[in-house]
């Protein structure tokens, strides 16, 4: 693989480049090329539940108004067909919509979202092999990845990284798939980092925004990578320039992030799955709740309060929404994220779209609860998601419940009974997908080494 040697200060762009430009299959270890087909799997699965959600069916109406009306990438949730650009958009708005898609804790960064349909559309369009596919999508996640951490905290707290980092992270990608090299992969990227964006105002809102930040990366990413091909240049110096990435935004910038083990730290394997269908700030909170209910056998009006003890990215992010007014937005309030737990049980998809909104136990519960920054919990993050809980009960009980690794995180992850079980159930969500063809599609992802020349996945709608 080429690799830049050494670390040379103020030329990481350029060693990114160089590595996802060099970057081979037998340079990655199994373990990475594992994770990379199980994300592929998780990533599948919460495309196709995103069918029929009124974000998802407007993109697909951009789609087939300004796009082609047929081509060789597929739309996974209508089963038609498009350019690479128009079904990387429409794939990746729709897998960011249940909040079920992988995150990592570390860039705070969801990879799968943004890299999956920019390599699946181009693959499809360039008759890629399955290979090809698995490197490039391993390329895109060790990129992004290091780029979402290099941008920081400060950056999280305005900036929706998966969006920002996630345009560069699609671009490293497509380079890999198209076999651009390093100086055509450092323009693409260049391209990419000027066109990065992405807001969290919307959440006050309840705003689309979310799909549409996914959207625009992915297929931005797919655009770059398109036109370096074509001898389009960009900015040599995107992440760590005077007026690149870091210098509008973010001000705690490490570039030593970057370069961090490249080549030997495959960050893709630490990527988490995510077990409940809301926020990911939410997560640590909810196991711990659930723990303290099942150890103190209690019911939900068995409470009277409970203090969520949280990170400070939890609340820059959750705090803004008070009142849900849509499913999607509730999926960013701890109160009803714990109230579903504390009432139903779960907070799975089924729960969101019965519960979320209507019911009044629910909304009940939810008035009990805060948010309070912990100290030990924010110096943790974003490293590690530690979640505490407080509750008092009615009857005047003080307890108290943590959890250092939260369900979906490496060191508490799926089982891949549990990641096809997820898998299969969210193609079903919305009938994206049957239960045998998903199930073919998902024994085709295991084996994803032997596609020759990688065609659809799923039949053409007729």
């Amino acid at each position: 693989m080429s690799m830049a040697s050494q670390n040379l200060p103020g030329l990481e762009s350029r060693q990114l480049a160089e590595f996802v430009a060099g970057l081979k299959l037998a340079d990655i270890p199994q373990v990475a090329i594992h994770a990379a087909k199980s994300l592929f799997i998780d990533w599948l699965g919460s495309a196709l539940a995103g069918r029929q959600s009124r974000a998802v069916t407007i993109l697909e109406s951009f789609a087939a108004t300004m796009g082609p009306s047929t081509g060789p990438s597929e739309i996974l949730v209508s089963r038609k067909t498009t350019s690479p650009f128009f079904a990387a958009l429409v794939n990746a708005a729709s897998s960011h919509m249940v909040e079920q898609d992988d995150v990592h804790n570390g860039s705070v960064f969801h990879p799968g979202t943004v890299i999956f349909p920019p390599v699946l559309a181009a693959a499809q369009a360039d008759g890629s092999s399955g290979a090809e596919l698995l490197v490039a999508a391993i390329a895109g996640y060790e990129v992004g990845i290091r780029v979402g951490e290099f941008l920081g905290r400060s950056h999280y707290q305005v900036f929706h990284t998966t969006g920002t980092a996630g345009t560069v992270a699609a671009a490293a990608a497509v380079s890999r798939l198209y076999g651009l090299d390093g100086p055509h992969t450092l323009h693409a990227l260049g391209s990419a980092g000027t066109q990065a964006a992405g807001l969290w105002e919307f959440l006050r809102d309840a705003g689309d925004s979310k799909q549409l930040h996914t959207a625009k990366a992915a297929a931005d990413g797919l655009l770059s990578a398109w036109v370096a091909r074509q001898g389009f240049t960009g900015a040599r110096r995107i992440l760590e320039g005077p007026q690149g990435m870091a210098a509008g935004m973010s001000r705690d910038a490490d570039p030593t992030c970057l370069l961090d083990r490249l080549g030997s730290r495959w960050a893709i394997v630490e990527t988490s799955y995510k077990w409940h269908a809301s926020c990911r700030h939410t997560h640590p909170a909810a196991d711990a709740l659930q723990t303290l209910m099942q150890r103190e056998r209690l019911a939900h009006g068995d409470i009277a309060t409970v203090t969520a003890r949280v990170h400070q990215g939890a609340i820059d992010v959750l705090g803004p929404v008070v009142n849900p007014q849509t499913i999607h937005q509730a999926k960013f309030s701890m109160g009803a994220v714990l109230g579903l737990i504390a009432v139903h049980g779960k907070a799975g998809l089924m729960e969101f779209e019965r519960h979320a909104l209507n019911d009044p136990q629910v909304a009940t519960f939810a008035g009990k609860v805060a948010m309070s920054l912990d100290p030990e919990v924010d110096a943790a993050y974003p490293r590690q998601w530690i979640g505490k809980v407080d509750v008092r009960t009615v009857d005047g009980r003080i307890l108290s419940a943590r959890v250092d690794v939260p369900k979906g995180d490496p060191g508490n992850t799926l089982t891949r009974r549990e990641l096809e079980d997820k898998a299969l159930f969210l193609a079903q969500f919305r009938g994206g997908a049957g239960l045998e063809e998903m199930r073919r599609a998902i024994e085709r992802i295991w084996r994803l080494e032997d596609e020759v020349r990688l065609g659809a996945l799923f039949p053409a709608a007729t």
